[in-house]
């Protein structure tokens, strides 16, 4: 089966298509897919595309070409308008990556080349996060333009790593390697590929261990779901926040499937219902 062509956004900042079960949302802005407002709507579009078809059970954000997966925002960009303007770009970047998160889909980055500034940030906000070993550095360096890491940096980056950890890395704008990074815990997994293309071979051949039949991607989602919701919760409200979710799967067809293949000592085949 041919892979479907990627067709581009409204803005033609990001590329996005559909291969069994993963939505791939490929940032293109050559050189160093740096972002603007229109790729940020781009992103918008694409990830309500991916939430609300059935299809789709896990999202794979990448980067064009082999150098960046994102540099960060477009700094000429920034440098010709105005503070309200930039304000309202910064908001709707968090509205965005907010969605990103609370989609119920896993949604995996996968960074090959340099992934810096605003363009760690969207990665952050994705639920997994692979590196293509030796492919470049990483950090949020915006202490040097003299402003801060705006676009969810300095919240999901403390929420990863720990709060002085995060001031460190981000007042000092530290770059670093990805086998620092998986250290740091920023980075769940690295991959040895000669190029990109092996790379993302490798990412899809991950992304769809996590689809049907193989796995409940039901349950993958509200695992999410519960984690990035029930964190911010009182350990009661995020107990309550479990039991509904748990009931919900436990009504399910892949539920009464997974329940009766481990009885009946077999593979289960998932349907995604």
């Amino acid at each position: 089966m041919s892979v479907p062509e990627a067709q581009p956004m409204q803005h033609g900042k990001v590329t996005y298509r559909v291969d069994q079960g993963v939505a791939w949302l490929t940032l293109t802005n050559p050189p160093a897919n740096g972002y603007s407002y229109e790729m940020m709507r781009d992103i918008d579009e694409a990830v309500l595309l991916a939430r609300f078809d059935d299809e789709v059970e896990v999202l794979v954000l990448a980067g064009e070409g082999e150098k960046f997966f994102c540099a960060g925002a477009d700094i000429s960009m920034l440098n010709d308008v105005t503070p309200s303007f930039k304000y309202a770009f910064c908001l709707h970047a968090n509205e965005t990556l907010l969605r990103l998160e609370h989609t119920p889909k896993l949604v995996i980055a996968a960074l090959g080349g340099h992934c810096v500034g605003g363009g760690l940030e969207i990665a952050l906000a994705a639920d997994l996060r692979v590196a293509r070993k030796g492919s470049g550095r990483c950090g949020l360096p915006e202490v040097a333009l003299g402003v801060l890491p705006g676009t969810g940096g300095t919240q999901r980056l403390a929420r990863t790593v720990g709060r002085s950890k995060s001031i460190e890395l981000m007042a000092s704008g530290e770059l670093f390697d990805y086998e620092v990074a998986q250290e740091l815990g920023i980075v769940g997994r690295l991959v040895e590929a000669q190029d990109e293309e092996s790379f993302l071979a490798r990412v899809e051949e991950y992304a769809r261990s996590f689809c049907t039949p193989k796995k409940a991607a039901m349950a993958v989602g509200h695992i999410k779901r519960s984690v990035q919701t029930g964190l911010d919760l009182p350990l009661e409200a995020g107990l309550a926040l479990e039991r509904e979710l748990q009931a919900k799967l436990f009504s399910s067809a892949d539920a009464k499937e997974g329940i009766a293949a481990f009885v009946e000592k077999r593979d289960p085949k998932f349907s995604g219902f």
